[in-house]
């Protein structure tokens, strides 16, 4: 059951794996004047698609290990040991070619850690083979593949939360609406920072809105040109700002006043 449940998780690692292929290609679509963005969002869409896949592969690990638990069957440990020996290699060796795109994309960070979770699973696998065939604990088998199940569970959690998150055009990983804010408040000749609005274009683009009132209208160009570099190194490739003159100028009648406590 536990080489099953390792097969299982690396079968639906395959698959996910085609599907990020599938989100680079789509993410290459031209924009039109219906997708204007292009295609890039079905990234976050893909994404969201394998972690819901995980969760499908997890609940069918632990009802079959329930069923295991009750009724315990002859186990070849050798085999089990020998075969998932193989899944460590393969395993660790597609974590290692994944290693360096995972900081830049969720859907390839989320393939990067099906794999290392893979390569650990193995282990374990490995590990209970070994068991049985020194012990003959049969039971040994099911309470690894809850234990392989409970892994995939807590890694895919992490991913399920970040795609619903950005398929609903929350605030992205990493990036804290209020810092921002206060970066942009801190460039020269900028009064104030209102209406700011971060979201996700795809898994590897992010994208503000946001109005700048500065103090000096001749020195707008330049103060674009800042917040966007500004911008930029904070992994917000796309912003579109609106500038006004003084302090604050807006158009609903409390949009500048200080943020009430809930």
């Amino acid at each position: 059951m536990s080489l099953l449940s390792d097969a299982g998780h690396n079968l639906s690692d395959v698959f996910a794996l085609l599907l990020v292929l599938v989100a680079f290609r789509l993410a290459r679509v031209h924009r039109s004047g219906h997708f204007t963005y292009g295609l890039k969002k079905s990234t976050v869409l893909i994404s969201l698609l394998n972690a819901i896949i995980l969760l499908m592969a997890v609940g069918a690990i632990y009802i079959e290990s329930a069923h295991k638990l009750v009724e315990p069957e002859e186990v070849d440990g050798v085999a089990v040991s020998w075969t998932a020996f193989v899944g460590i290699v393969i395993n660790g060796a597609t974590a290692l070619l994944l290693m360096r795109g995972q900081k830049d994309d969720l859907n390839v960070r989320g393939a990067f850690l099906h794999m290392l979770a893979d390569t650990l699973v193995s282990v374990g696998v490995v590990v209970s083979g070994l068991i049985i065939t020194f012990t003959g604990l049969n039971i040994v088998d099911p309470i690894v593949s809850i234990v392989i199940a409970t892994v995939i569970l807590v890694q895919t959690w992490g991913l399920l939360r970040e795609s619903v998150v950005l398929s609903l055009d929350g605030t992205p990983e990493g990036i804290d609406t209020e810092q921002v804010t206060q970066l942009m408040r801190q460039t020269p000749h900028v009064a104030d920072v209102h209406h700011v609005h971060i979201w996700a274009i795809s898994t590897t683009a992010n994208a503000l809105t946001a109005h700048v009132a500065i103090d000096d209208v001749a020195q707008l160009e330049a103060v674009k040109h800042e917040l966007k570099e500004r911008l930029a190194h904070n992994h917000i490739s796309h912003s579109t700002i609106e500038f006004e003159t003084g302090s604050c100028h807006c158009h609903d009648d409390d949009c500048c006043a200080e943020p009430q406590e809930e």
